[in-house]
């Protein structure tokens, strides 16, 4: 067994064993959560809390890519996907080859990849389609601290499960592709990975929705960027709004915002590139940003199960309109400047 194998697996086997002891969550949904009030419309609450606790865990290191971390995350995930019913979309499995590069601190970096499930429509493998994306890597252990990224983003990561199992009990239109993404704080490796297989079904998307930081906000708002680049999409939006459990605010996504402009801070950005459409779900910065402090323990629980069911109510809405949302697809896009390791 070499290094890498071993510390893998110690890393699973601790994690089999230490979260034995963990609160319980319930896996039907409708069964009583502590800390949640809000009785989810779409979504089970309670695997998508186990999930993102165990993904934030000790255990697994700060999910660095191209660490063992990281390969345990990714075996739970697909572990989710496959309990949830989703189909692996491509032939060879759930796995889509990501390279990870070498960084400070990580000299030989594991393999990468991401995880792509789907979800078939009415007509199967034709049509518009969408794809749903979170990232599931993180920070890793720097200066012998561990960043858990709860936030950013297990929570994401665990949302995207708990999507994925809906539409496999309320099946869509459309194809609804699932991808657990690799590699985004050093680069958005995986998305670029993604976009560029020409094997993969990126000349048949309508638009992308990427969860990146949707559980903290002691105010109850959740952001939603990307009208700013296709305005069509405002009347969907105002919609989703109208109905959602959180309050669900447009934004973040102007040139005017400076700093502020989340356009190209996430996996969203490579399908922006291509003139894909893309709605951004996630809350503002916290003092928890990118720090060592982003532990589960500190999510407020009701408010993460509302933004996911409201990321839930946006894909079944887009669903409805996918065809009419493939129309918006830009023809021309400006390139998105490459980005180096996050600091």
């Amino acid at each position: 067994m070499t290094k890498r194998s071993f510390a893998l697996a110690a890393i699973l086997g601790f994690v089999a064993i230490a979260l034995g002891g963990y609160l319980l969550w319930q896996g039907r949904q409708g069964d009583a959560i502590p800390g949640v009030t809000y009785e989810a419309r779409n979504i089970d609450p309670g695997p998508m809390l186990h999930l993102a606790e165990v993904l934030s865990s000790d255990a697994l290191e700060g999910r660095g890519a191209g660490t063992p971390g990281a390969d345990a995350a990714r075996g739970f995930i697909r572990k989710r996907f496959e309990d949830a019913g989703l189909k692996p979309y491509l032939k060879s499995g759930w796995e889509h080859a990501v390279t990870v590069l070498p960084r400070p601190g990580l000299d030989v970096p594991g393999p990468g990849a991401n995880l792509i499930g789907w979800v078939p429509g009415q007509t199967p493998g034709s049509g518009p389609l969408i794809i749903v994306t979170a990232h599931y890597d993180h920070l890793g252990i720097r200066n012998g601290e561990i960043y858990n990224g709860a936030d950013d983003n297990a929570s994401g990561a665990a949302a995207l499960t708990a999507l994925a199992e809906h539409f496999v009990r309320q099946p869509p239109r459309h194809d609804i592709l699932f991808v657990a993404l690799d590699g985004e704080e050093v680069g958005f490796l995986g998305a670029r990975a993604l976009v560029r297989d020409p094997d993969l079904p990126i000349d048949r998307a309508a638009l992308n929705i990427n969860m990146d930081m949707v559980s903290r906000s002691d105010v109850g708002e959740l952001y939603v960027a990307g009208t700013y680049h296709t305005p069509g999409l405002v009347p969907l939006v105002e919609q989703i709004a109208a109905e959602a459990p959180v309050n669900l605010l447009i934004g973040h996504d102007r040139p005017e915002d400076g700093v502020n402009d989340w356009t190209n801070q996430s996996d969203h950005a490579l399908f922006h590139e291509l003139g894909i459409p893309f709605l951004y779900f996630g809350v503002e910065d916290h003092p928890d940003y990118h720090k060592s402090t982003d532990d589960f323990s500190v999510i407020p629980l009701d408010f993460y199960v509302r933004a996911a069911d409201t990321v839930a109510m946006a894909v079944r809405a887009a669903d409805e309109r996918l065809p009419e949302i493939y129309a918006l697809r830009q023809q021309q896009a400006a390139p998105v400047q490459p980005e180096g390791p996050t600091e």
